[in-house]
C-alpha cells in the first residue's frame, strides 16, 4: 500500500509535469518566482548533499560548465525518468568539462536512497526549505519545480530551460551545450 506522503508527491509531481508538458512556459516562471536573468550571475548556493563532504557550493564548480536541475521529488516517474537520462549522458557531459548536479526538497535522506536505487553518480543536493528553488524561480510549495540551468565556467548564467520533458531533456541540454561552448 502506498503511503499518503507518496501519493500526494506523486500526485503534484504529475500535475507539475503535465504542466511542463504542455509546455505553459509563462505560467510556469510565474508560478515559481521571478527567474534569473541570462547573462547575470548565477545565484551563489551551498546545499547538504548526499555525497563528499555533506555540503556543494556553486563556487565549488568555478572553471567547469554545470547543469543544474531542480525537480519535484525523489522516486516519482517524471523525476526518475529525468534522472536517469542525465545519468546514462553522465559520459557526454564529462566528455565537455560538464557536471550535472540535482536539487530538489527532499532529504540528504531520501537522495542517498534514490541514488542508490538508480545508480546515479552524480550529486543530488537538499533545498529542504526551498530558499535555493526560490532563488532560481523554481519553487511552488513544497516542491522544486522542473526546471533546468547551464551555467558557465566564469558562474554566468547560460540558458534556462522550462517545461522540461523528462523523456528527451538530457539530449535537449546537451544541444544546447555543445552550442553555447562553441560561441
Amino acid at each position: 500500500m502506498i503511503s499518503r506522503r507518496k501519493f500526494f508527491t506523486a500526485l503534484v509531481a504529475g500535475c507539475l509535469a503535465v504542466l511542463a508538458w504542455c509546455q505553459l512556459t509563462p505560467s510556469a516562471a510565474a508560478l515559481g518566482g521571478k527567474l534569473p536573468a541570462i547573462g547575470a550571475p548565477a545565484p551563489a548556493f551551498t546545499l547538504p548533499t548526499n555525497t563528499g563532504d555533506g555540503t556543494i557550493s556553486l563556487a565549488d564548480y568555478r572553471g567547469k560548465w554545470l547543469v543544474v536541475y531542480f525537480y519535484p521529488a525523489d522516486f516519482t516517474s517524471g523525476c526518475t525518468l529525468e534522472a536517469r537520462r542525465f545519468q546514462s549522458d553522465l559520459p557526454k557531459y564529462q566528455g565537455k568539462n560538464t557536471e550535472i548536479l540535482g536539487i530538489s526538497a527532499d532529504s540528504v535522506d531520501s537522495h542517498r536512497e534514490f541514488c542508490t536505487a538508480e545508480g546515479l553518480k552524480f550529486p543530488l543536493l537538499a533545498d529542504t526549505d526551498g530558499a535555493v528553488s526560490k532563488a532560481y524561480g523554481s519553487w511552488i510549495s513544497p516542491y522544486s519545480q522542473r526546471h533546468t540551468f547551464i551555467i558557465d565556467p566564469d558562474g554566468i548564467l547560460r540558458e534556462t530551460f522550462l517545461g522540461v520533458r523528462p523523456a528527451i531533456h538530457s539530449a535537449e541540454v546537451l544541444q544546447r551545450l555543445d552550442e553555447l561552448q562553441q560561441l
